[in-house]
């Protein structure tokens, strides 16, 4: 596995400096935002010199764009809102090639209409469903115009919040250029975290072969995402790790959900034990 970072762990006053923040911790590669260049997230209009600067500088430093983020409100209730998130999903899917990367990541979202990150009971209706079907239709014809990779995570807050549904909805939209995000810290509902083992085992067995990136993160409860450092929660790692290894994964695992202080702890914590599973 390539150990990786979010570029936005690192708040610099420019993208170089930021890049080097992450080439100082020997990392190989980041997940990119646009926010990075202080831009939107997802920007209505990505120009040719700004994706040559992104791509040039990050080859510079020896380091790759693992990912970029395409995230939007799949199920918002404003079809507008849907609709407008196709509308910038599409004109990242035109650069992300550019950019470096063929992975834009995604998340199924929620009914919440504030909040995507925010539970809501809406969220378990067949229509929410039907919506969630609609515009992952849209998005794989966006992925197969531009040949990229179109990845979305289980979390416990949005529409699919367990692995068991994302794999419902991999054979519903039969497409391989929709593939998964895993992130242990994201899939424990409340009281589940007793059956930790079960519930990772379940999701690799359900998800091994479409996983194209992992998230290092770590939870302190269940019943919502996890959003502390890996290695500081509750998460299993030796047992998470040993499942991608298991799985044959060999793609980026992404470190989230922590401080720049954090990151030296963390690095040592994940290489010492993809040193011993000899995924390093």
């Amino acid at each position: 596995m390539q150990l990786g970072i979010h570029l936005g762990t690192f708040p610099r006053p420019t993208l170089e400096a930021a890049l080097d923040a992450v080439q100082s911790h020997g990392l190989g590669c980041v997940h990119f935002n646009f926010k990075s260049v202080g831009r939107e997230s997802m920007p209505g209009r990505i120009d040719e010199a700004m994706c040559t600067r992104i791509a040039r500088e990050i080859a510079a430093r020896g380091l790759s764009m693992g990912t970029v983020s395409g995230t939007f409100n799949m199920i918002h209730p404003d079809p507008a809102r849907r609709q407008d998130g196709l509308r910038r999903l599409s004109v990242l899917a035109g650069a992300a090639r550019r950019l470096g990367t063929s992975i834009i990541t995604l998340s199924t979202g929620t009914r919440d209409p504030d909040d995507m990150w925010r539970r809501h009971p809406g969220n378990d209706t067949p229509e929410a469903w039907r919506d969630l079907v609609e515009s992952l239709s849209a998005v794989v014809e966006i992925a197969e115009e531009h040949a990229v990779t179109m990845a979305f995570e289980p979390e416990v807050s949005n529409v699919v919040d367990s692995a068991a549904k994302a794999a419902r909805l991999l054979h519903q939209i039969g497409s391989p250029r929709l593939k998964i995000v895993m992130d242990g810290a994201n899939l424990f509902h409340a009281g589940e975290l007793a059956r930790m083992h079960e519930v990772l085992d379940e999701a690799f067995e359900l998800l091994g072969p479409h996983i194209v990136l992992g998230h290092a993160k770590d939870l302190d409860r269940d019943g919502e995402a996890g959003q502390i450092p890996a290695g500081q929660g509750l998460l299993d790692y030796d047992h998470y790790l040993a499942l991608f290894h298991k799985a044959g994964f060999r793609g980026p695992l992404i470190l989230h959900g922590l401080g720049e202080s954090d990151v030296p702890g963390c690095v040592s914590m994940l290489r010492e034990k993809l040193s011993r599973l000899g995924s390093g």
